[in-house]
């Protein structure tokens, strides 16, 4: 297992280490209800050093980029992020990712720890074509993920750029703790706002100690699940994977038709053929726990589906769960069964996310 430069800081901190993408990572420290709530309330601070940077530049990088993903990268400003996917060759999903755009002429994707190598790979092998500059600087950047509604709070004080003034999905750089070249982003996975700071990996550690002590609480990978299920966000392995037709995945709205990219066809086809199965989100009725793998069922005990994520909400204090069923069952109001322990757990389908902030 691969570690991240804070681990000897989550080992201090008592975090109950597990095997993540390759690396140990922290999935919880003091409690998963109570750290999520942090995030909801307060600030919570997640080492998320392990997800995957590339730096694409020169003159075909936009060429390349607008190629291989789903999202129109001419529509960003410099300072500006954009969430897309990688379609495969079969109109099924690589990653998912963030795309920066640093200036004219240079962008940072941000992609999951378990894609590197294949997505590497798959820029590589189009990237031939095109011909522009890679670098992968996995391995130079660390990421934390400061989330809450308290965050701007704690971070201002060790910052002298105006974080508040950053629009959402906007990023500047800044010097943070006396760590120069920061980049502070707003934005985030588990929806109560706040920032993602890419760090040159010699900072990491300064930066997540004035973080805490500035009122941070360290949140471990089972809250940032809980917070992002709320949120109805995809995790790459559970939600989507190579087989998932970006359009059952409900991406559409990230998919640009007005442009050529990698397997259009195939995804246009899937439009105008209407996908079969549909993601949804769905609310226990009765006490029970969805979990990954669980099937989806109608009131006569006919399969309809499976649960792709799931969860006891903390924030709703009820079960929760996402999973793709027949398109002619995914209405909003509708009643589905989840089959937990052979009983069929009565569900309601609901619009996502699960959690709105207050």
């Amino acid at each position: 297992m691969r570690k991240t430069p804070l681990y000897q800081s989550h080992i201090a901190l008592d975090a109950k280490m597990v095997p993540f993408a390759g690396f140990e990572m922290p999935v919880q420290y003091t409690g998963v209800v109570r750290e999520h709530l942090a995030v909801r309330h307060q600030a919570g601070l997640f080492d998320v050093s392990h997800m995957g940077e590339f730096l694409v530049s020169g003159p075909q990088a936009i060429n390349l980029i607008q190629y291989v993903f789903s999202n129109d990268i001419e529509r960003l400003d410099i300072g500006q992020a954009q969430y897309g996917y990688m379609p495969n060759a079969k109109g099924g999903i690589i990653d998912d990712l963030l795309v920066y755009r640093i200036d004219n002429k240079s962008y940072l994707l941000v992609v999951n720890a378990a894609n590197i190598e294949k997505d590497w790979n798959w820029l590589v092998t189009h990237n031939k074509v095109f011909g522009a500059s890679l670098q992968n600087q996995s391995d130079q950047w660390s990421l934390l993920a400061l989330q809450g509604p308290q965050a701007t709070s704690v971070l201002e004080e060790l910052t002298d750029t105006d974080i508040g003034s950053i629009p959402f999905y906007r990023f500047a750089y800044g010097k943070v703790a006396g760590i120069d070249r920061v980049l502070i982003s707003a934005t985030g996975y588990t929806g109560s706002g706040g920032y993602e700071l890419y760090i040159p990996n010699e900072g990491a550690e300064k930066i997540w100690n004035s973080l805490i002590q500035n009122g941070a609480e360290p949140c471990g990978l089972a809250a940032r699940n809980t917070l992002r299920i709320e949120m109805g966000y995809c995790l790459y392995g559970n939600d989507i994977d190579d087989t998932t037709s970006p359009l059952s995945a409900g991406l559409s709205w990230c998919t640009a038709f007005s442009k050529d990219f990698v397997s259009k066809d195939q995804i246009e086809q899937q439009k105008e053929a209407g996908i079969p199965k549909k993601r949804v989100g769905f609310v226990l009725n009765e006490r029970g726990i969805p979990r990954q793998g669980y099937a989806l069922a109608d009131e006569s005990g006919n399969d309809i589906g499976i649960v792709t994520s799931g969860t006891q909400s903390p924030s709703l204090e009820k079960g929760i769960g996402m999973g793709y069923i027949d398109r002619e069952q995914a209405i909003v109001g509708n009643t589905i069964y989840v089959v937990i322990r052979n009983k069929q757990v009565p569900a309601t389908i609901t619009s996502l996310p699960f959690y709105h902030a207050q």
